[in-house]
This record gives structure tokens, sequence and C-alpha cells, in this order.
């Protein structure tokens, strides 16, 4: 089922998530979900939060950032990397920081240059509750860093600077408003 994706405004983008329960017997149900969405939008990566549930879950599909990779072994890691994140935590971030335009579902029609560390060391749960940790790098790295963003009530634009901020107030004021036209369902925070 295509679920609405949270617009910005809504409080649930701003707040640190909870655990997820791995023993909930609708989180298949959730993921399943998610994971429509997440194409229904054409998205690359999609959290809890930002379909209105405040856990800590996320799942990427970083296929369609691979026609657009030049080296054929980025890629074929990039067309594999479809994944599920339960619990997500970052250990470490590694590198030194390199700016890629990004967006965000919940905050359509924007995008600007954010600036992350290549590197990224990051521990999650399996469903069966076991703790794994690996190292990622490059856009999945960073795609894994937007998305556990979401789940710490961060928004891109929060690491924007303040003059960009304000340049950018009016749009994200029509978004958190309700006033504007996406091709996918979206739900707007009550009293917008």
């Amino acid at each position: 089922m295509v679920l609405p994706i949270v617009a910005y405004g809504d409080t649930v983008l701003k707040k640190k998530a909870n655990p997820v329960d791995l023993l909930d017997p609708n989180l298949t149900a959730v993921v399943d979900n998610m994971f429509e969405t997440m194409y229904g939008a054409r998205g690359v990566g999609l959290a809890a939060p930002q379909v209105g549930l405040s856990i800590r879950l996320f799942i990427v599909d970083a296929a369609p950032f691979a026609a657009d990779e030049e080296d054929p072994a980025l890629s074929t890691a990039l067309s594999d990397f479809k994944r599920i994140f339960y619990n997500p935590e970052i250990v470490s971030e590694e590198g030194e920081e390199w700016g890629f335009e990004e967006g965000c579902l919940s905050i359509p029609e924007i995008h600007e240059t954010i600036f992350r560390k290549p590197v990224v060391v990051l521990k999650h749960q399996l469903l069966d509750g076991t703790w794994v940790e690996e190292r990622l790098e490059g856009l999945a790295a960073r795609i894994v860093q937007h998305e556990h963003d979401h789940i710490e009530g961060v928004l891109f634009t929060d690491r924007l600077s303040a003059l960009r901020k304000r340049m950018l107030k009016g749009r994200l004021s029509a978004i958190a408003k309700g006033l504007i036209s996406v091709a996918y369902r979206m739900k707007f925070a009550p009293g917008k």
C-alpha cells in the first residue's frame, strides 16, 4: 500500500525516533509499504518518520544512481544496494567532506548542495535481532547519512547556512502549507 509522505513542517520530522520493536507483527507490512511508497515517489531512500512513524527504521535502494556512475564496479555496487536498516547508529564518519546535490521526498522541488563525509561506519540490527557493523562509501554512505538524519530529527535543510535557509523560507512555508503539486500523495501538518 502506498502511504502518504509527511511534508516539511510536520513535527514528526523533527523528533528523534524511538527504537524499532523487531517483534512487532506489523513490521514486515510497514517495510513493504515503505518500499512501495518510495518507488511510487521515485526516491532512493525513505525513513519511517517520513510516513508518520517515529521509529528508527529506514530503507534504501540506490539503483537509480547506478546508471549515472561511470565506474562499472561502483555502478554494480549501487545497483545492488537495496537494504533495510533497523535501529541504525552511525559509529563514525571519515574522510574529507564533499558536496552533492540532495533532495528529499518530504521537501519536494528543493535541491541543495550538502557536504558530508565520504565514508560512514554504521551498526544496525537485522530482523532477527543480530547487530552488524559495516563500512559504506560514496553515494551509498551519503544516502545512509541522509536517511539516518531523518531518524535523528534532522532534515537536509538544517545543514544549510543561515543565509540559504532565509532564502528558502518562502518555498519551505509553501510546502508546509500544502501549496505545492507533486506526483505522489503527501500528508501536511494539521492546521497547515
